[in-house]
């Protein structure tokens, strides 16, 4: 084949990534400028052009769909053996092979669960930690094992980077050693130790090291903004003396500081190989100008080194709608917007799996699972547990039913907050948030259900009791669905990295939440801001941002819109669309009996579930088995054509048009032009069907 024709289609700074055969090659590439793209076709054209074998290449990246995803474009380009794998798999292929010469004796056992080795450290050093604490100290003793700290330098170390500790660091490094330790003792390996003895047997061993060197002489690195002090070892010791390297990276999206990573290798890559190819990507192809334009404006105002290295985004897409800036005035309101709009989204033909509402903790998911759920959207939750069915919420909730059990149904509870916090005070729900990333997600979990108990006592006023609690959570535990096909996508920003959407919303942007109340000084601001960029950048066309002024309807309004959003948002409340939980739903009585309809079942319906029903029980089989076989037809659950509710509001109506078929919640645009057809045959079959039984009677 052409080397040339590798080249087809690339843009002109993309063509100067793939040209640059030899190293080293630092390439700076901004949120959907292709990449991947770049650097798979300069692989390729390096091996096309006889520069390097396929076997002789070695491209790393951070996980293994990323992986997976360099192979397979590789693979299309014609060169197939090229190695793609992770740092760690990468070492463990190489120590597994050279072990038997360079050590002897049995290989050790790779460590799957961390945790479990931490927790038998700790109870030899006196300590009974929870599920949640444990967790906390494997995440920080990981930390230092990147960042190539010792356990006897541990407290000196967190001291000098005023770092908040999940337990006392003097703790922290007495269990530090004693893990060590253990995993001495049981020839046990982690992924930590696994890359620095991989480092170590090259840098101890010049005979493996020219092997290895030997064997791989063509590097590229991919997203090296995120590489943590070991990874840099490990890669320092492949090279050698070499700088055959291309790394590719954008320090906008740093984003993981947390677990040692750092954009200073990416940053000073040019200081290091002052010879080196630097190359920017600034054309992005994801965005439409509107979200590009937002997402430079968010990381212009960043100022100092935190703002070094920031790409100016240049939109290469056709212009399309504005971003929305959505004002609530409380969550439960955020959230029925949120659905709302996503409703009118998938009306107007953007399939739910191109819809994504990301937010900056897992426990903020809650609201808006119940929100889809009520509206009949199917949703996935990525990288997380739904939230009744994460284990401390299953644990919470059986706390909960047994203090329900156990108080009085029919007397009065005048302080519900109070005795639900008191109940999950046990399980962790403190005044103030722990330190350590696991234990106040947990915290924020249990926080949500405590902000539960805040709403059922704002409906119910103070007839609210345990029961009364107990069974808002039965029914919304009931609400939640398991999809069987990928809907809307529920996600924490920082598990929405490398992924991409036709509408993104950015919720809960409030002091607080969006910088994170914990994020204090300028470093972990600026990561902040680096967070919500990523967010940003994952919209193709629609972008809504949305905050919320309280927790909870009724509540104190003292809440303010994330700093980030100044010199974002329209200057005037004229240019932001504003839902409150007053002027949330129109008022919506039952047509039989007059009250006001709350659940969007009832709605749809125009009465009250248990008010008796008026719809042809034929007319509804007919829906639901024509419903089950274009489910079937287009392998998607059945409610995703229509909802039960849906179906029922059809049969109960009969329309006779598509005017009349329109204005039922729940059919919108696209439905009915899908759907309305064959919908309205089956309504005029059964009135067909009634007036010849009128006729016969």
């Amino acid at each position: 084949m052409n080397p040339e024709r590798v080249l087809d289609g690339l843009d002109p700074e993309q063509l100067q990534v793939a040209r640059s055969l030899h190293g080293p090659v630092c390439v700076r590439a901004g949120a959907g400028t292709g990449k991947t793209r770049a650097v798979t076709h300069r692989i390729a054209y390096a091996v096309a052009s006889g520069v390097v074998a396929e076997q002789q290449v070695l491209a790393v990246t951070f996980t293994t769909r990323a992986a997976g995803e360099m192979r397979t474009r590789l693979r299309a380009l014609g060169a197939p053996r090229v190695q793609a794998r992770t740092f760690h798999a990468a070492a463990l292929r190489q120590l597994s092979y050279f072990w038997p010469q360079a050590v002897g004796g049995p290989q050790p056992t790779l460590v799957q669960n961390k945790a479990t080795g931490v927790g038998q450290a700790a109870r030899s050093c006196g300590l009974n930690l929870g599920r949640t604490e444990l967790r906390d100290l494997t995440s920080e003793i990981e930390w230092a094992k990147v960042t190539q700290t010792r356990p006897a330098h541990y407290e000196e170390v967190v001291a000098a980077a005023n770092r908040a500790t999940p337990l006392p660091p003097r703790d922290v490094a007495r269990v530090f050693d004693a893990y060590e330790e253990l995993c001495r003792e049981q020839n046990l390996l982690d992924f930590e130790s696994l890359l620095e003895l991989t480092a170590g047997l090259l840098n101890d061993r010049p005979d493996i090291a020219e092997t290895v060197r030997r064997q791989y002489r063509y590097f590229v690195v991919d997203e090296f903004q995120d590489v943590n002090p070991l990874q840099k070892l490990l890669l320092d010791a492949w090279l050698g003396d070499r700088d055959d390297v291309c790394v590719v990276g954008d320090s906008s999206q740093t984003i993981y500081s947390f677990t040692g990573a750092s954009p200073r290798f990416l940053l000073g890559f040019p200081e290091r190989f002052p010879h080196a190819t630097v190359v920017e990507l600034v054309r992005d192809y994801r965005s439409t100008p509107q979200v590009v334009h937002l997402a430079n404006e968010l990381l212009r105002s960043q100022t100092g080194t935190s703002g070094a290295g920031h790409l100016e985004l240049v939109a290469q897409r056709q212009p399309g709608p504005d971003p929305v800036f959505l004002e609530c005035d409380d969550e439960p309101a955020e959230a029925a917007a949120v659905a709302n709009r996503i409703t009118a989204l998938m009306d107007s033909g953007t399939p739910a799996r191109e819809i994504a509402v990301l937010f900056r903790t897992n426990a903020q998911s809650a609201t808006y699972e119940q929100a889809l759920a009520d509206a009949g959207v199917p949703y996935v939750v990525r990288g997380a547990a739904r939230f009744f069915e994460r284990p401390e919420i299953r644990q919470a909730v059986h706390t909960l039913r047994g203090a329900g059990k156990a108080a009085s149904t029919d007397a009065e509870d005048p302080d519900l907050v109070t005795t639900v916090r008191q109940v999950l005070g046990p399980l962790g729900m403190t005044e103030q948030p722990p330190e350590g990333r696991q234990a106040r997600e947990r915290w924020e979990s249990l926080a949500a259900l405590v902000q539960l108990a805040e709403e059922v006592v704002q409906e119910h006023g103070p007839a609210a009791t345990m029961a009364t609690f107990t069974a808002e959570l039965d029914a919304r535990m009931a609400t939640e669905h398991a999809p069987e096909t990928p809907g809307v996508t529920l996600a924490s920003l920082h598990s929405a990295k490398g992924l991409e959407w036709d509408a993104v919303f950015l919720v809960g942007l409030t002091e607080g939440t969006m910088p994170i109340v914990y994020a204090e000084d300028e470093p972990q601001i600026a990561e902040e801001r680096r967070l919500l960029y990523v967010g940003v950048t994952r919209a193709r066309e629609h972008l809504y941002l949305s905050w919320a002024l309280s927790r909870s309807p009724g509540g104190r309004r003292n809440r303010t819109p994330s700093r980030f959003l100044d010199g974002l948002r329209p200057a005037s409340s004229a240019g932001t669309t504003r839902s409150s939980s007053r002027s949330r739903p129109v008022r919506v009585e039952c047509r039989i009996c007059g009250a006001t309809l709350v659940e969007a079942a009832e709605r749809k319906l125009h009465r009250c579930s248990d008010c008796p029903a008026d719809y042809d029980e034929q007319l509804l089989e007919w829906l639901r088995e024509w419903r089950r076989e274009v489910a079937v037809e287009q392998r998607v659950p059945a409610y995703v054509v229509f909802t039960d509710a849906t179906l029922q509001a059809v049969a109960e109506r009969a329309p006779s048009d598509s005017r009349q078929l329109g204005r039922i919640p729940g059919v919108g645009a696209v439905k009915l032009e899908r759907y309305g057809s064959a919908v309205l045959e089956l309504c005029a079959q059964a009135r067909q069907q009634r007036s010849a039984h009128a006729e016969r009677s």
